[in-house]
This record gives structure tokens, sequence and C-alpha cells, in this order.
């Protein structure tokens, strides 16, 4: 027994709809003699007749009426493939405007556009803080934004968690908290911080600080580079997220923070109402969950 083909399938197709076999090779492209050959192919796969023979036409049997069936099921999936694929190509590329804040910036996101870039022609890329880049995309003005956890949403936008990110005391190799696995609060009271701003509260030190004693700030510097250079230099601690953790320079000692409130939610935010590329949602899960892997590695 033979088995049935695409060829075979139009072919019975046509026949039934013209009732002739003649009609079905014009309609094809065909000659009689190959819509003839193609018939016989299909009856032999089905072992037995599909088409009865008059003198003015053909008509289906009941076993033809099964094959006919199944056929227009079949050329109709096959018809909704080439639609999509040729919708596909007509489709311009999309283009994403994505925001983040910026250690986000640095690791997180170039790994879901790197992920993504297939699909997307174009990510406009926007740093900011994250109450703005909330604001940016309740006002459409971003299709979405990676930002730390906020309470007060506006309205019709919605928010995802993506990872908890843990906060990390960045030291020089010969600090004497390098060697430590994790630190209190209370053992980071002498240190000497380099932070974004001297309002302790809008920096990552009043996530977890000591309540007893503000820190001293001996350096502001908002740029990360400048941060780590002064580590490196031997000028100051400073506080940094997991995420970053892939991108910090060499010569710089990592310590966790053993602390509550030693983490950073971080999370990505779009409108409510929009169709959010779910497929770069999707990398960025999956960025954030290689990332974390990353962290906990570092940190062992």
């Amino acid at each position: 027994m033979g088995e049935f083909t695409i060829v075979g399938l139009r072919v019975v197709r046509e026949a039934a709809r013209s009732g002739s076999f003649s009609t079905a090779a014009e309609n094809l492209g065909y000659t009689q003699s190959a819509v003839s050959r193609q018939i016989a192919l299909m009856e032999q796969a089905a072992g037995r007749a599909l088409f009865e023979r008059h003198a003015r036409g053909v008509q289906t049997t009941e076993a033809g009426r099964i094959v006919l069936r199944h056929a227009e099921t079949v050329l109709g999936g096959l018809g909704s493939v080439r639609q999509e694929l040729d919708e596909l190509t007509a489709r311009p590329p999309a283009t994403l405007r994505v925001g983040a804040f910026s250690t986000a910036m640095a690791a997180l996101v170039p790994r879901a556009i790197a992920a993504t870039a297939p699909r997307l022609a174009r990510v406009p890329l926007r740093e900011g803080t994250s109450p703005r880049l909330v604001s940016a995309v309740a006002r459409g003005r971003l299709d979405l934004a990676v930002v730390t956890e906020t309470r007060n949403l506006p309205a019709d936008t919605e928010i995802e968690p993506l990872l908890d990110d843990p906060l990390l005391i960045a030291v020089p190799p010969d600090h004497a908290l390098a060697s430590y696995a994790s630190v209190t609060p209370a053992q980071l009271r002498g240190e000497r911080w380099i932070a974004g701003s001297t309002e302790v509260s809008s920096t990552l030190l009043g996530a977890w600080r000591d309540a007893t004693r503000e820190p001293e700030i001996a350096f502001v510097a908002r740029d990360w580079f400048a941060k780590l250079g002064l580590v490196a230099a031997g000028m100051g601690s400073t506080v940094v997220p997991g995420i970053a953790v892939p991108v910090l320079p060499p010569g710089i000692a990592l310590v966790r923070i053993d602390h509550p409130a030693a983490v950073r939610p971080t999370c990505v935010v779009y409108r409510t109402g929009d169709s959010p590329r779910q497929i770069f949602i999707e990398a960025l899960r999956d960025a954030a969950a290689d990332l974390a892997t990353e962290v906990r590695q570092r940190l062992r």
C-alpha cells in the first residue's frame, strides 16, 4: 500500500470539486494523464476506489469523501503556514523602546537584547531612575522598563518581578573584610563610603544601614567606573547590586551583607492593555536567572 502525498491530495480535492479529471487537470495546470496517475496512487494508498467514473464525469465514493475531508484539513493547514510565513516576510521587524536603571542597563538588558536580536530590528534604550522610567512607560514613551520595586504605580501599568537582587560590598582585595563571606551592618560602621549622593536615603546605603549611626560618605561619584576605580585605589567601599557582578573589573573583592533588607527587587513594568513584547520579558527572566547563578558562583 502506498502513501498519501500532498500533490495527490490536492488532485483529489480538485477532481472532487470540479467533478471531472480533465477539468481538474486544466485547473491545476497538469496533463490529464498526470491527474489520472495521481488519482491511481491515492486509491492505491487508500486501498479502495475514491471516485465513481461516469460518462459525464466523476463522483466521490464513501472512501473518497473521507479522504477529501482530511485533504481539506491538511491542505488548509498548509495554506495557513504559507500565509503566516508570507506575513512574517512582509511585516517590518519590531521596534521596542526599553528603559532601565544603570546596573540593569549594563548587565541584564544587553543579554535580553542579544537573545531577541533576530526578532527585534531596533531597541532604543533609555537609562534613568526607576520613578522616571515608570512615568515614561505610563505616558507611552517607553514600551517597558526594568526598575526596582515601586509601590505606587500609575494607573494602567503593570509590574512583574524578575529577581531579588542581593546587595554586595565592593572592597579592595587587601581590605580587612575582603576575606569575609558576609558581614553585618555593625561590622561596616567604620567604613568610608563611595556613593552616588550625600543623601543616604537616596543611595543603596539607605536600604540596610545601621540606624544608630549615619555612614561616612567620603566620595560622591555617580558613574560606576568612577566608584569602582576609587575602590580599587583603596579610597573606600561601595555597594553594588548582584547583577553587576559579571561586568565588574578585576581587583575588586565582594562581600555579602547579612541583613534581610540587603536586597533590591528588580522588576519589569509595562502598560496595561498594551501587548508587551513577551519574548523580551521572557529573555529578561532568563537573563536574570543566569545572573543570579553567576552571583552565587562568584560568592562561594
